[in-house]
């Protein structure tokens, strides 16, 4: 998985604090003092004489002192290896907090001080029987770290004995002991897969993770020893420490590729753009007869799957990536999605974990851009990224682009083309290249804006604009002779060798489109060859070559002359190219029959090369494993099997029912159905926590049991430990009947009121869209809840979802309602009761929150969804209200002229109005005027784009009469930018082109607010949310009454009260996201002026600020 040396470390070496020392010890093994700066030539031998005379000492005080300040000097990476036989001398100490620093300090020192160590194993041995399980473990963990042949008897003896303690903290030492044993002596792993065979039958969460480790470490392909316990890892996983969980989550990976069929069979004829394509499936199905059977999914698989899924929400990253990869494996495709949210949100994490997550991001959004599409701006590039993150950020955008969203991508890369990351600004140009090679649409833009690039000063940017020009040009050079000689213009100003062989190889692949440049630049060469880079005399010989053949008149001297050169060149790669040449294309007696096909093999046409991801070929590897972060196949990686053409017998993972889980469970049932009303629905819901753990012969109570037999058997000390696992289970078992009666009471509480519809209506959307609702409900379910607790209380959740929907039905019918109402009513009803009877969504119900929460969880869901999109940087205070607008200018901008239009005329305007249609487009007014002699019928909107753009059209002008004019409104939602809104205006026989463009300042509403809240949102957008300029305004603009006007007239804003008359603010509020738009003229001395503008929108900002300073500086 993500972190799996991370695993071993924590696996290997229990224990916070010998970990700690561990690596500690690793990384700085000499000391480090400030004194001490030569520690290894240091003379000073009685440097510990204090720690030893206090080890040696009568007194359990002055030892316990001593050994803590031994464990601090480890802690800190210094040596105390010395002081060991005075240490071990301490073993056998009566005094349990002493006992247990000596350990601590043994299994750090073990491994180097063998001999010393061995003298003490009799007392380890005796240690193994002491009645307090923290020593028992640590005996056992010293003497496994005694790394000698000799004493693997003795090892596998302690670990056959710690793996029947009653204790799960000696048994889960124990499962860490096998992996050490197991690498100290290979020949002893059918004695420890029997230890873990044992040990996996064990219903403790504690044991669960080390022991699947150690099976992952000695054993990884014995699948059979996990069928029996398959159903209860399964059931444990939540309740499992999380590192636990990792490796559990890849081994149950691993063991679902090889024990279910592929569900993704079911989605042959699944388009993820199209939701109808899904839903179509079966009819297709259905009519190929025999060829596509219909996919049923095995509980068990089911199983999996909806146990993993509460994990998505855990606080640590290599779980939710566990989760994720366990999903893209082994989900349906339809199903993939919920674990978009999650790896978005990992996002925020440090630049560490943004590189792993950002490359499993990588390879899912080449096989599925629709994944990742609406969350495309979480990938937009911060100038605090590091190169690696800025590239992988480049790459899964490219991934993404498409026709509907180039546009805005291909603006970002031109932000990104600028920047003062060379290699980054290098890699975008090659992402352009890859947009442009994917979207024919945006070829010609993407290389008419690389052809200007190449005026760029940056020779990197100019360099890897000649290469990538090259490889588009490969694709139509037919339509691009022009920039090729552009090109060949710019040819002496370029340094760097790539670019220049770039253009070298482009003049002789295309020497017959330009026959008058191509030998112009080859006798330029020639003066320079000598002093040229390797690879571009390789391409000046290429060049020679090349016109020799079409152009022999010109440069026949020309390429005698460089294959001379070449000739006696220092490097052999270039003596060799030009024997090969000259042999090639200058016939001699010596020359063979090649020479006929000279022309053949030099100018054959090549295939235009293929501009790809590099992370297409990754997904050959696991997702989240170390072998696709480095892309190559590293030490102990363990492949993903194919999915089985025939399932393997289901019945191995039945598990023998016990007596005593007999009787236990129908009285679960019972008080469960006693509190429950006896419908149909209510054992739906209410069997998946209960019922399912009888047809299974394991469950959740599995955990309870082993608890509460090992706190009767266990000693003093382990008994917190236990009673807190026995606790959370009854606990659960709690909630969830006192859910099952708080369901119920909300049922009769139901009854009894008025205001159904509303209640019904927030319901709806949760049993639609479950997977959406579930992920963003990330407050609702805490780490510290178990499982059973979760499930409990989504199950009661849904059951008074249901309820309340069917009593909602009830009373809508008994008061005296439209029929129409109730028939919707029922549809609606009916439609959510068959969505949640879908094998596929069944899972999904079972971590809704409960009803008592119910009604947060719409107020809640937007607003994290918000979070993860990027969308919103500060919270728009309510004291900020909309106004009517202070100035309208009268302008009008022609939207169609009358030549182009064939006498239709059109132009627009934009009244600042709010849009009566939609209240986050923006009002747009457009005249059309007939200026033919004869009428114009059906004039109305045709085709739009781009296709991010919401338009609302007018309604169809059926006949305008000559010189007749007509004015009719448009709203146009721009999405918070100035991009065009195009579309084609129609009369009955025409269609014309034509496009709105809308100044920034058009993109607002007024807004009124007090200064105080004024300032206190202008403090909220600082930084990067901030744009200044110091102007000179002109003479006449000067006071308050101008300024006004100036600013009203570039920008819709509302003017905001100031009591400085030297000071004047202005606010607005984006139309589409709402967002605050804050504008101050601070008027200084001698007609200096400071323009602030504050807005989240850092794109508009600027552009704002651009168009202001242009009108108050303007007389």
């Amino acid at each position: 998985m993500l972190s799996m040396s991370t695993n071993n470390l924590s696996y290997n070496d229990q224990g916070g604090s010998d970990s700690a020392v561990e690596v500690g010890q690793e990384t700085t093994p000499t000391s480090s003092n400030a004194g001490a700066g030569f520690g290894l030539f240091s003379t000073n031998f009685k440097k510990n004489d204090d720690l030893k005379e206090m080890l040696e000492s009568n007194k359990d005080s002055l030892k316990l002192d001593a050994m803590k300040r031994i464990i601090a000097l480890i802690a800190t990476g210094k040596n105390a290896s010395e002081l060991f036989p005075a240490v071990v001398k301490n073993v056998a100490s009566k005094n349990i907090e002493l006992k247990k620093l000596v350990y601590v300090y043994l299994v750090r020192y073990a491994e180097e001080q063998q001999d010393l160590a061995l003298l003490s194993i009799s007392t380890f041995q005796r240690a193994l029987k002491d009645p307090n399980q923290l020593i028992r473990a640590s005996a056992l963990r010293v003497l496994s770290s005694i790394r000698v042949p000799i004493i693997v008897p003795i090892m596998m003896l302690a670990i056959k004995e710690a793996a029947s303690d009653m204790s799960p903290y000696v048994r889960k030492t124990s499962a860490h002991a096998i992996q050490k044993l197991y690498s100290l002596d290979p020949d002893q792993k059918e004695h420890l897969i029997e230890v873990i065979d044992k040990l996996l039958k064990d219903k403790s969460t504690l044991v669960a993770g080390s022991v699947v480790m150690a099976f992952e470490e000695v054993c990884p392909d014995r699948i059979d020893l996990i069928h029996k316990n398959y159903r209860k890892l399964c059931n444990l996983l939540v309740d499992v420490e999380e590192w636990g969980q990792v490796v559990i989550i890849t081994m149950l990976t691993r063991y679902a590729r090889t024990q279910f069929t592929s569900p993704w069979k079911e989605d042959g004829l699944f388009d993820e753009n199209s939701e109808t394509a899904f839903y179509e499936s079966d009819e297709k199905k259905t009519k190929n007869g025999d060829e596509k059977k219909s996919y049923m999914m095995d509980p068990d698989h089911r199983l999996l799957l909806r146990n993993t899924k509460p994990l998505l929400q855990s606080r640590n990253t290599a779980v939710v990536v566990s989760v994720a990869q366990l999903y893209w494996h082994l989900a349906p495709k339809h199903e993939v999605g919920v674990i978009t949210k999650s790896l978005v949100r990992l996002l925020r994490s440090h630049r560490e974990v943004q590189y792993v997550v950002l490359q499993n991001i990588a390879t899912m959004s080449i096989q599925r851009k629709g994944m990742f599409e609406p969350y495309m701006k979480s990938f937009y590039v911060r100038s605090t990224d590091a190169t690696h993150i800025k590239s992988l950020k480049l790459e899964i955008l490219t991934s993404l682009a498409n026709e509907a969203n180039i546009s805005t991508i291909l603006r970002e890369f031109q932000t990104y083309v600028k920047s003062q990351d060379k290699q980054f600004a290098a890699g975008t140009i090659q992402a352009i290249g890859r947009c442009a090679t994917n979207i024919s649409e945006v070829t010609d833009t993407c290389l008419q804006g690389l052809v200007l690039l190449l005026s760029n000063r940056d020779e990197t940017v100019v360099a890897e604009s000649v290469v990538v020009i090259k490889k588009l040009l490969q694709t139509q050079p037919t339509q691009h002779s022009d920039i090729i000689k552009h090109m060949a213009k710019l040819f002496d100003n370029i340094a760097v060798p790539m670019a220049r062989a770039s253009i070298l190889w482009l003049m002789g692949e295309y020497c017959e489109r330009v026959p008058q440049i191509a030998p112009d630049v080859l006798r330029k060469m020639a003066k320079s060859f000598t002093s040229e880079e390797d690879i571009v005399k390789l391409q000046t010989v290429n060049l020679a070559a090349k016109l020799y053949l079409t152009n022999s008149k010109q440069t026949k001297l020309l390429t005698q002359y460089i294959l001379n050169l070449g000739k006696y060149d220092q490097n052999y790669d270039i003596r060799d190219r030009t024997r090969f040449i000259r042999q090639l294309i200058v016939p001699n007696e010596k020359s063979g029959a090649l020479g006929k096909y000279a022309r053949r093999i030099l100018l054959a046409p090549k295939p235009a090369p293929v501009l790809e991801s590099t992370y297409k070929d990754r997904d050959r590897y696991q997702l989240g494993t170390l072998s696709h972060t480095i892309n190559t196949k590293a030490s102990g990686y363990l492949e993903l099997s194919d999915w089985p053409a025939v399932a393997p017998d289901q019945s191995v993972r039945n598990v023998e029912v016990i007596e005593p889980v007999k009787e236990w469970a129908p009285s679960l049932g019972k008080t469960g159905k006693s509190k429950l009303s006896k419908s149909s629905d209510d054992k739906f819901y209410s069997d998946s926590g209960e019922e399912e753990e009888k047809e299974k012969g394991s469950g959740s109570s599995s955990s309870d049991d082993s608890s509460s037999r090992s706190e009767e058997s266990s000693s003093e000390a382990e008994s917190d430990e236990e009673k807190s696992s026995s606790q959370s289970s009854e606990e659960s078992d709690k909630s969830s009947s006192q859910s099952e009666k708080s369901s119920s009471e909300s049922d009769s509480e139901q009854k009894k009121t008025t205001k159904k519809p509303p209640q019904k209506k927030t319901v709806k959307p949760t049993a639609k869209d479950s997977d959406s609702d579930e992920n963003g409900n990330v407050a609702k379910e805490t780490s510290s809840s178990s499982a059973e607790e979760t499930s409990s209380g989504s199950e009661s959740g849904s059951d008074a979802d249901s309820h309340s929907g069917t009593e909602c039905k009830k009373k809508t019918k008994s008061k005296a309602k439209p029929k129409m109402e109730v028939k919707s009513t029922k549809v609606s009803l009916l439609k959510e009761v068959s969505l949640l009877k879908e094998v596929s969504l069944l899972d999904l119900d079972d971590f809704t929150p409960t009803p008592v929460t119910r009604p947060k969880m719409s107020v809640l869901s937007p607003s994290l969804l918000g979070d993860l999109e990027g969308l919103s940087l500060s919270n728009i205070s309510s004291t900020i209200q909309v106004s009517g607008p202070a100035f309208v200018p009268e302008k009008r901008h022609d939207l169609l002229h009358r030549m182009t239009g064939k006498g239709l005329s059109a132009q627009y305007q934009f009244p600042r109005q709010p849009c009566l249609y939609q209240p986050t487009m923006v009002s747009v007014q457009i005249s059309l005027t007939n200026t033919t002699d004869h009428p114009l019928e059906q004039i109305h909107i045709g085709d739009r784009g781009p296709t991010g753009l919401d338009m609302h059209c007018f309604n169809t002008v059926e006949c305008l009469l000559p010189e007749a004019s007509v004015t009719v409104s448009l709203g146009v939602d721009f999405n918070d930018s100035t991009q065009a809104a195009n579309f084609q205006l129609c009369t009955k026989e025409d269609q014309f082109s034509v496009s709105i463009q809308p100044a920034v300042g058009e993109l607002f509403l007024p807004a009124t607010m007090t200064e105080q809240d004024f300032r206190k949102e202008q403090g909220k957008l600082l930084g990067m949310n901030e744009s200044s300029a110091t102007i000179t305004m002109a003479a006449e603009n000067t006071t308050r009454q101008p300024i006004s006007r100036q600013v009203a007239t570039v920008a819709n804003l509302g003017v905001v009260p100031s009591g400085q008359d030297n000071i004047h603010r202005f606010a607005g509020k984006t139309a589409s996201s709402g967002a605050v738009v804050l504008v101050t003229v601070e008027l200084r001395e001698s007609s200096a002026a400071l323009i602030t503008i504050n807005t989240e929108k850092s794109v508009m900002g600027p552009m704002l600020l651009r168009d202001l300073k242009r009108a108050l500086t303007r007389a």
